[in-house]
């Protein structure tokens, strides 16, 4: 039995199970627990502590924020160029206080929210070359940000737990 390619565009769409919204809302609410994961941390610990040859977390969430932002706005204007003192690379960012990295990590998000009504649905399903060097589906290179940072934010609650610090409820995203 032949399938005409337009039937098959339909029904791919139909299968959604999020729409982009619901995606974007999904998101936030893993960034508001990673947030206060880092909220969490003492001062000195979040920019020197690690276990086990991990990078301390401040490394980490500063990875996330040359990512998530810089991510969504290349997918809409096809610009992926860092922003200037961001790069994904090496997650080399200008700060060096929780205030600074809760700054910066507040505008990664004003800059998710401001670009992600521009991703037209379409869009989800084309393939472009991420920062250079990353080929792949729009849906894929936006799941493996936000994949990369609950899996990373799952190394802070290991390193506040060993700091004996209770971590924020991973469940609560508000």
């Amino acid at each position: 039995m032949e399938t005409n390619t337009n039937q098959q565009s339909t029904e791919t769409a139909a299968a959604s199970v999020y729409t982009p919204d619901q995606l974007l809302q999904s998101w936030l609410g893993q960034r508001r627990v990673t947030r206060r994961v880092i909220d969490a941390f003492p001062e000195d610990a979040l920019f020197n502590y690690s276990i086990g040859g991990m990078r301390p977390f401040a490394d980490m969430v500063k990875e996330f924020i040359s990512m998530g932002g810089p991510c969504v706005r290349g997918v809409v204007t096809d610009n992926w160029t860092p922003i200037a003192g961001l790069d994904h690379h090496t997650g080399k960012i200008a700060a060096t206080t929780k205030a600074e990295l809760l700054q910066l990590w507040d505008e990664a998000t004003e800059e998710i929210e401001t670009y992600w009504p521009q991703i037209t649905p379409e869009r989800f399903q084309e393939t472009v070359l991420a920062f250079g060097q990353y080929e792949g589906l729009v849906n894929y290179i936006l799941q493996y940000v936000i994949d990369n940072e609950i899996h990373h934010r799952g190394q802070g609650y290991v390193y506040l737990r060993t700091l004996g610090i209770e971590p924020p409820a991973f469940y609560d995203r508000s």
